[in-house]
């Protein structure tokens, strides 16, 4: 899983129909963009947990699904720049 944030929706009208209806988001991880399918309903600003793989598949519907990335939960609070709490030594 990792955390990522919602930057937009992307809107493909035109998809192969095993996409069904699902919405797409485009996502940031770090410095890179990637596109998630949508299953919880995220909106942009949101920071979310991502799947991958055969998990992405499966938590969009099926694991014949096309998605090697499945926002599966959006979360309450998170501060990306908040500070780690130190290593015990």
């Amino acid at each position: 899983m990792i955390i990522v944030k919602v930057i937009k929706p992307l809107v493909s009208t035109n998809r192969i129909p095993d996409f069904e209806h699902k919405h797409l988001q485009v996502v940031q991880d770090g410095s890179s963009k990637k596109v998630a399918v949508d299953a919880v309903g995220a909106k942009p600003g949101d920071w979310v947990i991502c799947v991958g793989s055969s998990a992405a598949r499966e938590a969009a519907g099926s694991k014949s699904y096309p998605s090697d990335l499945t926002i599966v939960g959006i979360i309450d609070h998170w501060d990306p720049d908040a500070p780690k709490p130190a290593e015990a030594s």
